[in-house]
């Protein structure tokens, strides 16, 4: 009877120490939610490349994205598409517009509604009046977007007040993925409405960054990082690694393409030249017949797969070796898109400038030399 007393006080002190030990019915619960959750934030490569697209509609029109935060540009972004009822694989020739009573048109709570639906988000809708405030506004500005579509006079915190694309601006979204003719609407755009980043500034006079291509000739950037960045990859990487390249594109935040050598691209069976398409910096050695295409990573994605694919595409008929590349500042600027970068490319940071990272397979496992080797 003493041994039956002892082995019941045995196994209920394992029983007990099991149950401590192990995390409880509400635990687990918590931990699957908050799994679940971050799981859905984690964004499909559809519907990263929708955003991206996004972004260099709103930079080409003006509006000053290059140099916000990622999460305010990228909200930004997702405004837009909410406003156009534009999904991750909705065309762009299909993006919807104010058209009278029955539009497509939506109120900041829909529009949080349709993030989280389509785009993976969880924003609350408490938040409501951070979208009016610190995304559409942008949006509004620009003249893009119309607000208050249905009731003009509406005021501001007006719950029928509906946000729509402006039927006078729709084509800078429809054209979207035809080049020649989408950089003419968005000029014609620029002419009719202005550069919201200009009257934001409210000066003519910029100051400038100077660069010194390989030749000799001296260009002048406007100011920014995404600027002193392809600074950087003009007079830090190339003379590094490119063996006195002659530079042929150089894009520039402010007026698209500061330097387009359109003969020499066009003699190496470069596809296409439409300033949306071409990446940031695009250089040729003639002494290892190699083409660089370089992305200038600040704002804008790097060498993700979809742009690798898109870029291998253009240059199919090239007769160089083309090198893709994106140049980050640093660790930390890198390691934000770090899982975005395509297998086949290279990464160069400024802050280690006489290294690159190499994403490929085995082509250059093979030993160090050391230097008193």
């Amino acid at each position: 009877m003493a041994n039956k007393k002892k082995k019941l006080r045995r196994d209920t002190t394992k029983r007990e120490k099991a149950e401590k030990s192990s995390p409880s019915k509400k635990a687990k619960v918590k931990r699957a939610n908050q799994m679940a959750k971050q799981k859905k934030k984690q964004k499909t490569p559809a519907q990263n490349e929708k955003i991206e697209e996004a972004l260099r509609i709103l930079a080409s029109i003006g509006i000053p994205v290059a140099d916000m935060p990622a999460r305010r540009k990228e909200r930004i972004a997702l405004a837009l598409l909410a406003a156009a009822s534009l999904k991750p694989d909705t065309p762009w020739k299909d993006a919807a517009c104010w058209e009278g009573r029955g539009s497509w048109a939506l109120g900041t709570r829909e529009i949080i509604k349709f993030w989280n639906e389509h785009y993976n988000e969880d924003v609350s809708s408490g938040s409501y009046d951070d979208v009016r405030r610190k995304d559409l506004i942008y949006l509004v500005e620009s003249e893009l977007v119309q607000k208050s579509t249905s009731n003009p006079d509406a005021s501001t915190n007006d719950p029928s007040r509906r946000y729509a694309i402006n039927p006078a601006t729709i084509d800078v979204l429809r054209t979207f993925g035809r080049p020649i003719k989408w950089q003419k609407i968005v000029d014609a755009f620029k002419v009719a409405k202005g550069s919201l980043e200009d009257r934001m500034e409210r000066r003519r006079q910029q100051k400038k960054v100077p660069v010194t291509l390989p030749s000799g000739k001296k260009l002048e950037l406007s100011f920014g990082p995404h600027n002193d960045l392809q600074k950087a990859i003009i007079e830090e990487f190339l003379p590094r690694y490119g063996k006195g390249a002659e530079v042929l594109y150089v894009g520039d935040t402010s007026k698209k393409s500061l330097l387009l050598v359109e003969e020499r691209l066009k003699e190496l069976a470069f596809f296409e030249l439409a300033h949306d398409a071409l990446p940031d910096v695009v250089a040729y050695d003639p002494a290892d017949n190699r083409l660089f295409l370089i992305e200038a990573v600040h704002s804008f994605g790097p060498m993700s797969k979809l742009r690798h694919i898109a870029l291998e595409r253009m240059t199919k008929d090239c007769t160089a070796t083309r090198i893709y590349v994106s140049a980050f500042k640093d660790r930390a600027a890198l390691r934000e898109w770090l899982l975005e970068i395509s297998w086949e490319t290279e990464v160069w940071l400024v802050e280690s400038p006489d290294h690159v990272i190499h994403f490929n397979g085995d082509k250059y496992l093979s030993s160090y030399a050391q230097a008193n080797a």
